[in-house]
């Protein structure tokens, strides 16, 4: 048995740049990973299946699983290596849906990082990458699930500065967010690209520097989920919370605290005031490592 850690993804910040003329947008974002996510386990078996379980499950449970981004990536590399798929794929659904924490890329970036170490393949393997891509822009970056720019339209990933340890509270409404009507949603003049030009030594430096740079969704994410302003606002609001934003295209969204018990308080008075709420605390960026397989 393998399994391994599909751990969150954080946009610290997301500036869109531009747009191509067929109509992807051009990003500028600083991406961590946290010690909190999915988790995905194989076992071998004498066919394919694919299950799921976990407190987020029931959102998936209608959907066909060949759609499910860890399922597809599974079977394209199959087929790629003309290798059997005789195994088990059991994913533990924690992350909500359709969130903006890389939920469906970091699972299947997951399913690769699983298959690659069943078949003794290299964890850096190009053709890992090569199918990543053909699954979203931001499946590549979540194979490794180190702290890295996004740019282009999420097709060029750099190796980001060293982030301090810092502890944050992630807060969803328990809305999804569909990413594609968020950018069709999004309005106004393009933000330039701004990466940090220092490793910040600090949360609060950290969130000095995070302040000084914006997600350029939040307004339009807002326009189609009005509960993210409160989220927002609640997070805010909290004791020592040095920074609240939102990640990706919504609807979760984090704020960043100096220490563990502040984030703790903060997420048990969140969840106390909001329990329909999805709330939980955690730090980035995680000092694990996601390709370090148990077995």
């Amino acid at each position: 048995m393998l399994e391994t850690l599909a751990p969150a993804k954080i946009n610290l910040y997301l500036h869109v740049t531009g747009q191509r003329a067929d109509g992807y947008h051009f990003l500028d974002s600083l991406v961590a990973f946290t010690n909190i996510g999915d988790f995905l386990r194989l076992e071998p078996a004498a066919t394919f299946s694919f299950e799921m379980n976990g407190p987020m499950a029931a959102a998936l449970a209608q959907g066909d699983h060949e759609n499910n981004l860890a399922v597809r990536a599974a079977r394209i590399l199959a087929k790629t290596l003309d290798k059997p798929l005789n195994l088990r794929l059991t994913l533990t659904k924690n992350l909500p849906i359709a969130s903006g924490i890389g939920g469906g890329s970091t699972d299947a970036a997951a399913a690769l990082r699983l298959l690659a170490a069943h078949w003794h393949m290299p964890p850096a393997a190009p053709l890992l990458h090569e199918i990543a891509a053909s699954l979203g822009q931001d499946v590549p970056c979540c194979i490794a699930a180190q702290s890295c720019y996004f740019q282009g339209i999420g097709d060029i990933t750099t190796p980001a500065q060293d982030l301090p340890l810092t502890h944050i509270v992630l807060v969803n409404p328990n809305k999804a967010l569909s990413t594609p009507s968020v950018f069709k949603a999004r309005q106004g003049a393009f933000t330039p690209a701004q990466p940090l030009t220092s490793s910040p030594s600090t949360p609060a430096a950290l969130a000095s520097v995070l302040a000084e740079r914006t997600n350029s969704l939040t307004e339009a994410a807002c326009s189609l989920c009005p509960e993210i302003n409160a989220v927002l606002a609640a997070l805010q609001a909290q004791p020592d919370c040095l920074l609240a934003r939102m990640s990706g295209s919504g609807a979760t969204c984090f704020g960043l605290f100096e220490d563990r018990g502040a984030a703790k308080q903060a997420a048990a008075a969140l969840y106390q005031a909001n329990p329909i709420w999805w709330v939980t605390a955690a730090f980035l960026p995680a000092p694990i490592d996601p390709l370090a397989l148990s077995s």
